[in-house]
């Protein structure tokens, strides 16, 4: 495992954000949009692409999908319909889901229920001729996990889209905080699907995304794909237009070495891996303050 040193985590943080695209140091292919819109616009038009490709060589086409947000799949559906373009050679392997403490499924209504989101804002807008088979939609739930393990194993997967969390993760892949039960890079790189708790940092984050900081109402818990699961196919495409909690991540895996710290890091060894982030994401307030002197770091 890599171990990140302060100064070198000031050091990557401090890198402006017009010099990243032509770093010399950057481990992973990486590409900037101005705002959200422009974002989504972008992964709905490859996605909708690679798709009717697929189409057009009788192939079907397997994928890894996240649960949202609206901004991606909104265009998408847009130009499913307005083009036409059929789903139904299109098998959909959902990231994850969210979990109650007992490692239960959420309300439909919960605003964390991943699946009650996709089916209104991922599926629920396309033309009915066009949809994607309901056999062909795999939703992580407890109870089938040995299924969805054997199905994604069935053929290739052909892309995982994606976002990255504040600590790098991958699908709900965290970084394992556990005193008493670290793991290695290499034990990392090969987790399948499964359920776990949520680490304290995840629910404080998405506390504050959410709920206003009220972290009593974020679920404890998730199933999750495995990086290997994730890792698996050939091309991967991941995104991130929500700003600053999101951009020490997008430095590290720029610029560190692999490290079970921050899943994301694993992507560096993926030969079709391609990250996408906003100017905001992709900003940093260190890069912003050269004037700050921060405590434990030689400025």
């Amino acid at each position: 495992m890599y171990p990140i040193s302060n100064q070198e985590l000031y050091e990557w943080c401090k890198v402006p954000v017009n010099e990243l695209l032509d770093h010399p140091k950057r481990r992973i292919p990486l590409r900037l949009v101005e705002d959200s819109a422009e974002m989504g616009m972008l992964m709905a038009r490859e996605f909708a692409d690679d798709i009717r490709l697929a189409n057009a060589e009788g192939r079907p086409f397997r994928a890894i999908v996240p649960c949202g947000p609206k901004a991606w799949y909104e265009p998408f559906v847009k130009i499913i319909n307005e083009e036409s373009i059929e789903l139904t050679n299109l098998t959909v392997f959902h990231m994850d889901e969210c979990l109650d403490w007992e490692g239960k499924l959420l309300s439909r209504k919960d605003p964390y229920n991943f699946r009650s989101f996709m089916e209104t804002h991922f599926y629920g807008g396309v033309r009915p001729e066009l949809a994607v088979p309901h056999k062909q939609r795999y939703f992580p739930v407890p109870s089938a996990i040995e299924t969805i393990k054997s199905r994604i194993a069935e053929a290739p997967i052909d892309l995982t889209l994606g976002g990255w969390g504040q600590d790098g993760h991958l699908a709900y892949n965290q970084a394992r905080r556990h005193p008493y039960s670290s793991i290695t890079v290499e034990q990392l790189r090969n987790s399948e699907i499964r359920v776990q708790d949520n680490n304290l940092d995840t629910i404080i984050a998405l506390a504050q995304r959410t709920y206003g900081g009220a972290y009593q109402f974020v679920p404890p818990m998730s199933i999750t794909l495995g990086m290997r699961e994730c890792l698996s196919a050939k091309k991967i495409r991941i995104y991130s237009d929500t700003g600053a909690w999101k951009q020490t991540a997008l430095r590290v895996a720029l610029f560190s070495g692999e490290t079970a710290e921050y899943p994301m890091t694993l992507l560096q060894s993926h030969p079709d891996a391609l990250l996408t982030a906003t100017l905001e994401t992709a900003a940093h307030p260190i890069a912003e303050h050269p004037e700050w002197e921060i405590n434990g770091v030689q400025v």
